[in-house]
């Protein structure tokens, strides 16, 4: 099964030793906030581990803050489960949503949300505690790129209102997932997690650009094949392999091999670009504090590399026998068992 695909990563990242202490304030934290409301929701909720995923992608992040990451977490994953098109007032309702998300972080922090409900609050609460201590800078950045992530969606579940989702070229399908599989903003987010800010011109430059953008490619290629399954159970045509195969006019499993073969080419592009990184700094002048900072921010890439790859080998959000009452919902056609789009 496409979970069960494995890549040759020649890095390997630690795991946060902060992990069931977090993981079980999360937990109570989801719940308190209305976000997983049935049991059968919370069943397989708890089987995604999403905790195990932030505490591999932060592993420096302090127990507290390592509880606000996976707080976040929750909430990308839920509201990802939220989209139906079947439903004619959905994909409204869905950009309303988003659209209060989008903003919530321009303005001060704190500000209760205008568009109510579980997500929208929650949300609102995280992005505070995110917020703490870091630049008008970083704020901004993380900002402008959690919005192309969350517009992404939106268009998203357009294209597979008016039936356009199959249309999409590889070429296309790999620019478009770039913003929705959302890595930039989560990057950034890693320097929160250990209180350091990758230098303005660092970020800015070319290199980190492309490394910034190829690790997208990864992750969201990985994804894809691990998710599979899953997908192709709801009917969801939003897959690298799908794509492939519809262009190629192939088999399942050849458009599966050239899937992996497209995600191994964009790793060894990355590689060879993070090779260059001490160039870049020589080129830029950076001071030590500068290289330092830049050798952190290369790690918090390799960190969602590799720990969302070690994650997506065993996460229930990606089994494809499970028999749940979540899996018969999707089987239904709905992407969820609990309405967190409208107050409870």
């Amino acid at each position: 099964m496409p979970q069960d695909v494995t890549f040759d990563l020649p890095f390997s990242t630690p795991v946060s030793p902060h992990l069931e202490y977090a993981r079980e304030r999360h937990l109570r934290w989801v719940r308190d906030r209305g976000l997983v409301r049935s049991d059968a929701g919370f069943e397989e909720y708890c089987s995604w581990d999403l905790a195990q995923a932030a505490a591999r992608t932060y592993p420096y992040a302090s127990a507290e803050d390592m509880t606000v990451l996976m707080n976040w977490f929750s909430l990308a994953f839920l509201f990802d489960d939220q989209f139906d098109a079947t439903q004619p007032d959905r994909a409204g309702r869905i950009t309303e949503v988003a659209r209060e998300l989008i903003v919530t972080p321009m303005r001060p922090a704190g500000t209760p949300p205008r568009v109510v409900c579980p997500i929208t609050e929650a949300w609102a609460e995280v992005w505070e505690h995110l917020a703490r201590g870091m630049s008008l800078t970083w704020r901004t950045r993380f900002a402008a790129s959690w919005g192309r992530f969350l517009t992404a969606h939106c268009e998203e579940v357009d294209l597979a209102a008016a039936g356009r989702e199959g249309t999409l070229s590889v070429k296309e399908y790999a620019e478009f997932r770039r913003r929705t599989v959302g890595i930039h903003h989560s990057i950034d987010a890693g320097e929160r997690s250990r209180g350091f800010e990758v230098p303005a011109q660092v970020q800015a430059h070319p290199l980190m650009e492309r490394m910034r953008d190829l690790a997208a490619d990864v992750i969201g290629f990985m994804n894809d094949i691990h998710s599979f399954e899953r997908e192709r159970r709801r009917g969801d045509g939003h897959n690298l392999i799908a794509v492939v195969r519809r262009e190629m006019g192939c088999s399942w499993e050849e458009a599966a091999g050239e899937a992996y073969r497209m995600t191994a080419g964009c790793l060894v592009e990355y590689l060879e670009l993070e090779g260059r990184v001490p160039a870049m700094c020589d080129e830029l002048r950076l001071s030590e504090d500068e290289r330092a900072r830049t050798r952190m921010g290369v790690e918090a890439i390799q960190h969602w590399i590799n720990g969302n790859y070690e994650w997506a080998l065993v996460t229930g959000r990606y089994a494809a026998d499970k028999d749940t009452v979540a899996a018969a919902a999707e089987r239904a056609g709905r992407g969820s068992v609990d309405d967190l789009l409208q107050v409870s």
